[in-house]
């Protein structure tokens, strides 16, 4: 039976890459998304035709029970969650605060925060009766600044990381490993970043920042650092870390 690595957010971006990545190196990839069946269905292909295990689920994290249900039916009929990657997003753009409805700063709390208390509440205890496991959380530049109309995001990213730090108070002496995983920059991920500016203006993006500039983070590369994450020995494991192309200024810089 192999391990099993469970991707919450399983996109085209940093989502799907890393379940990619943990497939190549012996696990049964569990991915999840919102929507979009055909590529979903085309991710676990892709990981099958390299090889790889994977299974693909559509899952909405809002939905009550929607995350308990799926860790126990993986755990029941897939195998043991060994590493489990939340990369659910709250980014739900510029708003000023009277832009900024109540429904619009839950939904990046339920996304950003709750989502990720739920998932720990039902993989941690099965993860602490075998002494073992890790959680790597996507985080963003708004879990540690924030920025002018970045209420919802900056709020719901800050309570995300604030969470891992609680988590791994309570849960690394029982022999869990909880990253938290900064992402300080512009990804190359076309269901993310191209979704905000359009296919131009992500394209425009690519040709004066991205391709051989490696000014945007890349998908393959992040997939690596979350794989030495989850490999690391416990006498040295990171907690919080934070990427970025060579040529973007740091947050605290700014």
């Amino acid at each position: 039976m192999k391990p099993v690595c469970l991707v919450m957010g399983a996109g085209a971006g940093i989502g799907g890459t890393v379940g990619r990545r943990f497939a190549e190196e012996g696990y049964h990839a569990c991915l999840c998304r919102r929507s979009d069946a055909e590529g979903l269905d085309r991710l676990v292909s892709a990981i099958q035709d390299d090889g790889g295990s994977a299974t693909g689920f559509l899952l909405n994290a809002i939905e009550p029970d929607s995350i308990e249900d799926r860790v126990a039916a993986i755990e029941a009929e897939i195998g043991p969650i060994e590493v489990v990657v939340y990369n659910l997003g709250a980014q739900i753009g510029d708003r000023s605060l009277a832009d900024t409805s109540a429904k619009a700063f839950e939904m990046g709390w339920r996304l950003g925060t709750f989502g990720l208390y739920r998932l720990a509440s039902a993989a941690f205890p099965r993860m602490e009766a075998r002494g073992k496991g890790t959680l790597l959380v996507t985080s963003s530049t708004a879990a540690v600044r924030g920025n002018g109309g970045q209420h919802s995001h900056a709020a719901a990213m800050g309570g995300r990381r604030m969470l891992c730090q609680t988590l791994n108070a309570e849960f690394a002496p029982k022999g869990i490993h909880v990253a938290h995983i900064v992402i300080d920059g512009a990804v190359d991920a076309p269901d993310t970043l191209g979704k905000l500016l359009g296919p131009e203006g992500f394209e425009k993006l690519r040709e004066s920042r991205g391709r051989d500039h490696d000014g945007l983070l890349l998908p393959t590369q992040i997939a690596d650092t979350y794989l030495h994450l989850a490999k690391q020995h416990r006498s040295t494991w990171t907690h919080e870390i934070d990427l970025r192309s060579f040529s973007d200024r740091p947050w605290w810089n700014h």
